[in-house]
């Protein structure tokens, strides 16, 4: 949903649309990830709720061990919101599908 609360219009937005209100992974292009739940997005922007930003080269454990804890034990959120530009984004998963 863009930020008006309708779906893209484009076939390129429409994906992303179905993503709206599911806990999610964002992978973003440096050492960072971001697991929240999607609450809109624009052309230019993601915006989760709920948010944990988490820099994975600080952590004391994998990328992998990491999301799968938060898939068991739930999402450690440190942000309430947290917008993201999606130029930063490279992959975009539910976290539900997380592989164990």
């Amino acid at each position: 949903m863009n930020a008006d609360g309708n779906e893209g219009g484009s076939e390129g937005e429409r994906w992303l649309a179905a993503y709206v209100g599911q806990l999610v992974v964002v992978d973003l292009d440096q050492s960072y990830l971001v697991i929240g739940r999607l609450a809109r997005f624009d052309r230019t922007h993601l915006s989760l709720d709920d948010a944990d930003l988490h820099d994975h080269q600080e952590a004391n454990c994998s990328k992998e061990v990491y999301l799968l804890e938060s898939r068991t034990l739930g999402v450690r959120a440190n942000r309430t919101r947290v917008d993201i530009p999606r130029h930063r984004m490279l992959a975009i998963s539910r976290l539900e599908e997380v592989v164990p």
